[in-house]
């Protein structure tokens, strides 16, 4: 019975690739100005592409940016509290003129008012200020509907993360061992011009003492300069791949690695056929995307039907008054509001319909990017086929010009062979090592490609 793992013990994986390209992000900067190459293997090239890739950094800020958009749209479903204060100065007020004996002209006291009287109504200067509470009721079913929407794009832009990290993964896998081989094309060009110098220094013996013509010392020469000019090509491409392998690990430029050699992490295991189709209906980033587009639009149409319903708002407020008539100072408001549009112009009906053609548009998107991702397994999977056929045959390839060089060195240590012979039987093989090495890296970039398309990082 397998131990339960605690949730310290499952990160230790994750926590160990870190502290791996940790140590190489601070080991690189020192090799590379003392020149020394940096050793590097596959996994831990993978690793420091994931932790420090730009575009994956982009892809993982727009996720942060979807997950606040969510916040965002998550607040509309709590109470909103704003406070409005005005300071406001009126020019003129009206009032209350009361004229002289207005209330009556008693001889005991005289008129009353005994003169015309004037009451203000307020005064000119007035300060208001209210704290109001209101809380969508109606407006729910609308805010729900956008808060699936914000929802959508979350998971649309974690998917396009992953499908980045996915498509990172590979394009390591691709440069790393694409410069594997041509260093050992760069060797096999150099044995071919230490094999095509001993032939041509042949040809000018044999010249010499008369057993050949002028042309096969001038045939011999072309051979030397082919190979040095092979060799100049394969310096150039290693310059190209080195500098596009250390801006994909976010290495400075022209930083020398030193890349294990061992082939056996480029065999990826794959499922069946079958299997690959299912999983890929499941998993496949594209298909996944093509889903959310989906339930965004159903969010869509959502909030065009839900315009039809009133907005209905509960609302409370507090208010604090001086200068106004008629009010006491503080005094509570409650109460409800309804708001409705009795005519539109018919633009909720056209919104309506544009929200379900959208929808038609993203349902049909989906069938076709299913139909797509299938056709793209079956493909990916009968490639993965051929090239098995073609490591196979390459394999044998090496094994028989490993053979044959084994051969040339006992004939030439026999003297039944020129030393030219054994050189160029080595600077073969050595080419064929390459050519198994290339048609690994085929098979090996197709079953990534696979893994990819399934869902899968290709590690």
């Amino acid at each position: 019975m397998r131990p339960k793992r605690t949730r310290r013990n499952a990160h230790k994986p994750l926590l160990t690739a870190f502290a791996c390209a940790a140590g190489i992000l601070a080991t690189a900067p020192m090799q590379a100005q003392r020149g020394a190459p940096l050793p590097l293997t596959l996994p831990q090239a993978i690793d420091l592409a994931l932790k420090q890739n730009r575009n994956l950094k982009l892809a993982q800020l727009s996720v942060t940016e979807s997950e606040y958009k969510k916040e965002i749209a998550h607040s509309a479903y709590l109470p909103h509290i704003k406070n409005d204060s005005n300071i406001l100065h009126v020019t003129e007020l009206a009032g209350v003129e009361i004229p002289t004996g207005a209330f009556g002209l008693p001889t005991a006291t005289g008129p009353i008012p005994p003169h015309d009287l004037f009451l203000d109504q307020g005064s000119l200067t007035s300060y208001t200020s209210g704290t109001q509470l209101t809380q969508p009721l109606t407006q729910m079913f609308k805010i729900h509907e956008s808060n699936r929407a914000a929802t959508a794009d979350i998971n649309t832009a974690k998917i396009q993360l992953n499908q980045a990290e996915n498509e990172i993964a590979l394009k390591v896998r691709q440069l790393y061992f694409g410069l594997l081989i041509a260093k050992l094309k760069l060797d096999a060009a150099k044995d071919e011009i230490s094999a095509s110098e001993v032939k041509n220094r042949e040809s000018i013996d044999a010249v010499a003492n008369g057993r050949a013509l002028d042309i096969a010392a001038l045939e011999s020469r072309a051979a030397v300069l082919d190979a040095q000019q092979t060799a100049l090509t394969q310096n150039l491409q290693i310059h190209d791949l080195t500098l596009s392998l250390d801006d994909l690990l976010g290495l400075p430029l022209n930083t020398q690695l030193q890349l294990d050699p061992d082939i056996s992490a480029m065999a990826m295991p794959l499922p069946s056929r079958e299997e690959c189709i299912r999983i890929a209906r499941e998993q496949s980033p594209t298909i996944r995307s093509a889903q959310q587009v989906v339930l965004k639009a159903k969010a869509g149409l959502g909030v065009a039907k839900d315009a039809y319903i009133p907005d209905i708002t509960g609302l409370a407020r507090y208010s604090y008054q001086s200068g106004v008539p008629l009010l006491v100072h503080n005094f509570g408001t409650f109460g409800v509001n309804l708001s409705y549009d009795l005519f539109d112009g018919g633009r909720r009906g056209a919104e309506i319909k544009d929200a379900k053609t959208l929808l038609s548009q993203a349902q049909l998107n989906l069938d076709k990017v299913q139909d797509e991702v299938d056709v793209e397994v079956e493909s990916a999977y009968d490639k993965v086929e051929q090239l098995q056929s073609l490591v196979h045959v390459a394999a044998e390839m090496l094994d028989v010009r490993t053979e044959a060089a084994r051969l040339a060195d006992r004939q030439v240590e026999q003297s039944a062979a020129l030393a030219s012979a054994r050189s160029e039987a080595h600077a073969k093989a050595t080419s064929a090592r390459a050519s198994l090495l290339e048609a690994t890296l085929g098979l090996s970039l197709a079953q990534g490609d696979l893994k990819r398309i399934i869902g899968q990082m290709p590690r």
